[in-house]
């Protein structure tokens, strides 16, 4: 079963995006998330199997230009992750094809995303599932 979170299950999704990320604290993805919730511009979706939450994705609307698109506003998927244990059993499908949904009801004509370039777990995922590389690029930094 997949159900928009609320700000009730937010603590289940920041649970969630800390295996994801986790260079984050659960309480600090909790802060930013419960923020985010207050806009109508993203979602959070809780993949739930047996009343326990084993996955999420977060889609935003994208205003400003994404790389590859020609409209605006953009879906885009900015973070989507399932439990070990349940992999491979085409949750992260469902939750995209959600996030997808979701955009377009909100007047999206296109959906986006990103992975770091050495993600290939992640460049398989989005290819298998319609998307098409649309540019590579490595970003610099550097103290001055």
């Amino acid at each position: 079963m997949i159900k928009k979170a609320t700000t009730t299950e937010i603590h289940q999704v920041a649970r969630l995006a800390q295996e994801l990320w986790p260079e984050n604290t659960v309480e600090s993805l909790e802060a930013e998330m419960y923020e985010s919730l207050n806009q109508t511009d993203t979602a959070f979706f809780l993949y739930y199997t047996d009343n326990q939450a084993v996955a999420f994705a977060h889609a935003q609307l994208r205003r400003d230009y994404v790389e590859g698109t020609n409209s605006s506003p953009v879906g885009y998927l900015e973070g989507i992750y399932v439990q070990s244990y349940f992999r491979k059993q085409g949750i992260a499908g469902q939750l995209l094809d959600t996030c997808q949904l979701w955009a377009k009801q909100k007047g999206c004509s296109e959906f986006a995303s990103d992975c770091e370039l050495t993600n290939t777990e992640s460049l398989r995922f989005h290819l298998s599932h319609g998307f098409i590389d649309a540019n590579r690029i490595i970003c610099f930094t550097k103290t001055i």
